[in-house]
């Protein structure tokens, strides 16, 4: 068995779909409507294996971001980049303590999820 994908509701489907191909890298892969119900976005990254559903309700209904869900996490080869992305953006961001093993942020998207993203192969 091998994991599909993870959905996730969204409020804004525009900057949610921006925020994961500009800022994160993904990949637009497919795009479906299902009435006037709703549109689901799926995305990737370059291996393909694996996607995001962002999932937006035609009806504007509002969401209370769950407490059971706890984050996405991305690996990056270099971390320095996305730092000073995020503090171009002006976004708020939480990395990990010094003598921590892991080099890592933690970001918000623009629905409030949590956004990990760890340097991969590398300790603090």
């Amino acid at each position: 068995m091998k994991l599909a994908h993870t959905m996730i509701r969204v409020k804004n489907l525009d900057e949610t779909i921006q925020f994961y191909t500009s800022f994160l890298g993904l990949k637009k892969v497919k795009e479906s409507k299902i009435g006037d119900e709703a549109v689901l976005v799926f995305l990737t990254d370059d291996s393909g294996q694996y996607h995001i559903e962002l999932t937006y309700n035609c009806d504007d209904r509002d969401y209370d971001l769950g407490n059971q869900f706890g984050h996405l996490a991305f690996h990056v080869e270099d971390l320095s980049p996305v730092i000073a992305e995020v503090e171009k953006n002006g976004w708020w961001y939480r990395h990990s303590k010094p003598g921590n093993r892991s080099k890592y942020i933690f970001v918000k998207d623009p629905n409030g999820y949590d956004i990990e993203i760890l340097e991969a192969g590398k300790k603090a």
